[in-house]
């Protein structure tokens, strides 16, 4: 009998739209302003934690709807953007020291739909959520860590020439290098000339002793500050391809700032953290020679500098740099296998193994240091204005007596968790921040068009829906309530199908699914006008509804699948917003597919297959 389908594919039908129906609830419940509290290292977020910070939102009378703490922190939920934003001042003044403040978007997808695992698709930042940072780079430590190691290159070179010098002292800006004769300073500024030509050196005499200064050229400082900001906007974009943030904004903002777009991202405490920080590693030698009580007293070295351990103990360093994280080309985080305790395994570079080989070689049996330093920055209100402060911590986290020679891979140890480790392999594998950064503005949502151009461009979406639905019911009567009921059908398989993936939805992406739209009402047409030809040529209802599927079938086919075609094209050669489109035209490709063919069939032939009807609506 024509028209009559399978059980199992009404049962397909029902299953598929049950599961696009449900999969695509999330999106109309939106989302809360929030904050997420995450802890550092040497700090969780348990109970105490939550009950400290609901008393300091009551102290404050901030409203707050609801908290939740689990293994990843403290969610709190609040009504409005106003009381988030005042609450996460107040916050960061309580406890910013200590653990990691940041803002969040946090969907109010009902429990029983997270409890299945439904979640509501991510939206760019074109439209709403994610995050976006505005960082400013610290050039002035830059110039600081140039004149240490200048500092360094100026004793080796004096040393090669074998001058003696009274002293090398750098004061962030400059390095001053001290002489007992005019004779012996003439000799050390040829030498240093010779060996460092991005240095500005200029003689003075002062308390009968004879000095010079360093300071860099006008030339090296710009070359040095673009280049520290070049290398964080590379680190930067690593780190986030690290976090897996599709379609990311990173880009400089004239000549000491960086603006940074996550759309989408969830786990914004942790995002926050790792764009952030600017760990890095250091490894140097233990100076045996110097007790830690002589330390304490001031008796150090000046070829040698006083850290601490984790523990508070005084560990003896000296100045000289092994290697340092530029060094480090992978990084991955596990645990020792004899211990058991977590490490990173560490693989070097060329230049960094041969260095590493040769210290190795020339000092068995002797103590090395691996030291962390990070820059945490926190708020203090001073006068009556908040002031932001970068503070460096140096600590050591392992010292080991070297047994063997080693060189390109080697394993650290004396990490905390195995959270500490994975974060420091991610930051190695993304390559050390070549200068602090700070946060000067972060926002939860940072649309890249006004908010009325967003307005309009979802209305004129809604509109043209409208016009196309009243259009396909006024044409094609009967059968255009079949025609819009698989278009809206269409539509919800697109949004489910994009929740499942946790795609992000942008305006490029809304531009796919309109052209879908398209497209889906392009293939009902052809079937439907098929349908009426082999009626005016005197066909029976059931024939020519028969007729009109089967031979619009191929030509259907075709179109969609050179179309498929061009967006896979798309995908693979475009970047950004072009990728966003190319997505959600292919998936919009196969759901109208499958809802203007099978879909439309399916009805049509409950409503009048196998029935004697003499005249089709249509």
């Amino acid at each position: 009998m024509l028209n009559q389908y399978s059980s199992w594919k009404y049962v397909l039908l029902l299953i598929v739209l049950a599961f696009g129906t449900i999969y695509s609830l999330p999106n109309i419940y939106g989302s809360d302003p929030a904050i997420q509290i995450s802890a550092t290292r040497n700090n969780a977020v348990d109970s105490d934690v939550e009950s400290q910070v609901l008393e300091v939102l009551k102290k404050a009378n901030i409203s707050l709807r609801r908290s939740v703490l689990d293994e990843k922190g403290l969610l709190l939920r609040f009504n409005d953007v106003e009381q988030q934003l005042k609450a996460a001042d107040d916050l960061r003044d309580a406890i910013g020291d200590n653990f990691t403040v940041a803002l969040n978007l946090a969907p109010a997808t009902p429990g029983w739909l997270r409890d299945i695992n439904a979640q509501p698709m991510y939206l760019g930042l074109d439209l709403r959520g994610g995050l976006h940072f505005l960082m400013e780079v610290d050039t002035e430590l830059v110039l600081s860590q140039a004149m240490e190691s200048n500092a360094n290159d100026i004793r080796a070179a004096l040393r090669k020439k074998k001058i003696r010098y009274l002293s090398v002292r750098d004061n962030k800006k400059q390095v001053t290098v001290k002489l007992r004769s005019a004779e012996l300073r003439d000799k050390a500024m040829s030498a240093v000339r010779s060996e460092l030509r991005d240095l500005q050196l200029d003689d003075y005499e002062e308390a009968g002793a004879f000095y010079f200064s360093a300071v860099l050229t006008k030339t090296a400082l710009l070359t040095l500050k673009k280049s520290a900001l070049q290398q964080n906007v590379t680190t930067l974009r690593n780190r986030v391809n690290e976090l897996g943030v599709a379609e990311p904004i990173i880009q400089q903002q004239g000549d000491n700032r960086i603006v940074i777009q996550l759309p989408g991202i969830q786990d914004s405490a942790r995002a926050k953290r790792i764009l952030s920080a600017t760990a890095t590693l250091e490894f140097r030698l233990v100076d045996v020679n110097v007790s830690p009580q002589d330390a304490l007293e001031g008796r150090i070295p000046p070829t040698a500098k006083l850290y601490r351990d984790r523990e508070g103990q005084p560990v003896i360093l000296k100045k000289r740099i092994i290697i340092a994280g530029d060094n480090i080309t992978n990084a991955s985080s596990g645990f020792d296998s004899e211990s058991n305790s977590p490490m990173v395994s560490v693989t070097l570079d060329g230049a960094g193994a041969r260095i590493m080989g040769q210290t190795t070689k020339k000092n068995l049996k002797k103590p090395m240091a691996v030291v962390f330093i990070e820059h945490k920055e926190s708020s203090k209100i001073v006068d009556g204005k908040r002031q932001r402060v970068t503070k460096k911590i140096e600590e050591v986290i392992n010292v080991a007596t070297i047994q063997g020679v080693f060189s390109k891979r080697f394993q650290i140890t004396g990490l905390d968790d195995g959270n500490e480790a994975r974060n420091l392999a991610l930051l190695l594998r993304a390559g050390a921040l070549a200068a602090p950064i700070r946060i000067i503005e972060e926002r939860t949502i940072g649309p890249s068009l006004g908010k009325d151009n967003i307005d309009q461009g979802l209305n004129s979406v809604i509109i043209g829906m409208v016009c196309v639905l009243f259009f396909m019911l006024f044409w094609y009567r009967g059968f255009g309530v079949v025609a819009n009921v698989a278009l809206v059908v269409n539509l919800v398989l697109i949004v489910a199908v994009l929740s499942m993936l946790q795609a992000t939805l942008t305006l490029p992406g809304i531009a796919g699914i309109v052209l879908t739209v398209g497209m889906a009402v392009d293939a009902n047409v052809l079937i439907f006008e098929r349908i009426r030809e082999e009626i005016n040529i005197g066909n029976t209802p059931q024939a020519s509804i028969h007729a009109g599927y089967e031979k619009a079938l191929s030509t259907i086919a075709d179109a969609n699948i050179t179309t498929l075609i061009a967006a896979v094209v798309l995908y693979v050669f475009g970047t950004g917003p072009i990728k966003g489109f190319a997505i959600t035209l292919s998936i919009g490709i196969m759901t109208s597919m499958f809802t203007a063919i099978m879909g439309t069939r399916a009805i049509v032939n409950l409503s009048v297959g196998g029935k004697n009807i003499k005249k089709l609506s249509i």
